[in-house]
């Protein structure tokens, strides 16, 4: 039985590894949560599972044949669960008058519309889904004025500079904040020869040294573009001029990122690799709540390694911060050829280091204009990803 006090909770896309971390801390503290949906996009056993064991009162699919496929799974446990489909579903479990807490954990672009639903509804909104921010910047950040909505960071990263700043924090000149050091592991191929990385296959890519995530993910962490678009994420959550923020390698992935100051002092946030520790501190923020991880043993760890990211080995880092200093739509654009090229490089269609290449010239062939509303956004998207379509065909 939940307490009257119980948040009601929407996790956006449950099934992905953020999503199966959001449930793993909600289900460490029943009296402080209930999920009211879940979501999935094609692995309907996994949210038929989720369904029988944390009972929301929706569950969100793709598509309306997903949505048969996962009513025939539950119709023998008398489930109350009711099924929803498509956009307007997912729309629908993230602004429900009845829900406390959205986190937006669904990958890419199709996380947009729900996690901006979910801000317009003024909601309390844990975001992992960074290319929601990166694609809409602009109208992200106008719909969380309006609203009043809560914006708390997820990925490690970012949750971790939100930890290293004063709250509130009007700006970072004001806190007395000269730099903000975004840390990132260097992924699989940090000291691989550069000439041998076109032989790199999507199963190497994929794995990781330190962090458990999905595929796509996995290979933006491989090309490091995971980090320029956190670049870009940093400037908008954080209001930070690209100056004021510096990428760092740090391959051990146990300083999240740190935050400079003014009279000398270096804040980092410290702690192992797992994802349950920046959705604890974000879903119960102010508070603190039991993550399930394990402390941070210093000891052990022994050493700490920090330096500078090769441009060469990572040429997605210098176009995520041309994308930046362009404006507008650039970062729509970015975000939506980088999609199409990992997807190609998934499927065995392109070579691991052709993925900047054709986000550079689909860059280059892109119009960059405003971005008046979520429209303009879509349609920047879109052209963008028949542009890289394009691309490849030629190649």
């Amino acid at each position: 039985m939940q307490s009257q006090a119980a948040q009601s909770v929407s996790v956006l896309g449950s099934t992905g590894s953020i999503g199966v971390s959001t449930l793993d801390v909600l289900a460490r503290h029943p009296q402080r949560y209930a999920v009211h949906a879940l979501t999935a996009r094609g692995r309907i056993a996994e949210l038929a599972q989720q369904c029988r064991r944390f009972k929301p009162r929706f569950a969100v699919v793709a598509t309306e044949k997903g949505a048969a496929e996962l009513r025939q799974l539950l119709a023998d446990e008398s489930s109350s669960v009711e099924i929803l489909w498509g956009s307007e579903g997912l729309c629908q479990v993230a602004s429900d008058p009845q829900v406390d807490v959205v986190m937006a954990a669904i990958v890419g672009a199709a996380g947009l519309r729900p996690t901006l639903a979910a801000v317009e509804a003024g909601k309390k909104v844990l975001l992992a889904n960074k290319e929601a921010l990166v694609m809409a910047g602009p109208v992200f950040m106008r719909a969380l004025a309006r609203s009043g909505a809560r914006l708390l960071p997820i990925d490690s990263e970012h949750n971790a500079i939100f930890q290293c700043l004063p709250q509130p924090c009007a700006s970072l000149e004001e806190a007395g904040v000269e730099k903000i050091l975004l840390t990132g592991s260097g992924g699989p191929f940090r000291t691989r020869a550069v000439s041998d990385l076109h032989r790199v296959t999507p199963d190497e890519a994929c794995a990781h040294p330190n962090w458990s995530m999905g595929r796509k993910i996995s290979v933006d962490s491989a090309t490091m573009m995971n980090k320029g678009l956190e670049f870009i994420e940093a400037c908008l959550l954080f209001n930070a001029r690209p100056e004021q923020i510096e990428v760092v390698v740090h391959p051990q992935s146990i300083v999240h990122s740190m935050v400079q100051y003014r009279d000398g002092s270096l804040l980092a946030q410290m702690g192992n690799p797992d994802m349950r520790t920046p959705i604890a501190h974000a879903l119960a923020f102010p508070e603190r709540i039991d993550s399930g991880v394990a402390a941070l043993d210093l000891i052990a760890q022994g050493r700490l390694d920090f330096e500078a990211p090769d441009i060469q080995r990572f040429p997605c880092l210098r176009l995520a911060r041309e994308a930046m200093d362009a404006g507008g739509s650039a970062p729509a654009v970015l975000n939506a050829a980088n999609e199409v090229a990992v997807e190609a490089f998934l499927e065995g269609k392109l070579a691991f280091t052709s993925i900047p290449a054709v986000i550079e010239q689909v860059m280059k062939s892109a119009q960059v204009v405003e971005l008046t509303g979520l429209d303009a956004v879509e349609t920047a998207d879109c052209n963008a990803r028949l542009q890289a379509r394009q691309v490849l065909e030629a190649l």
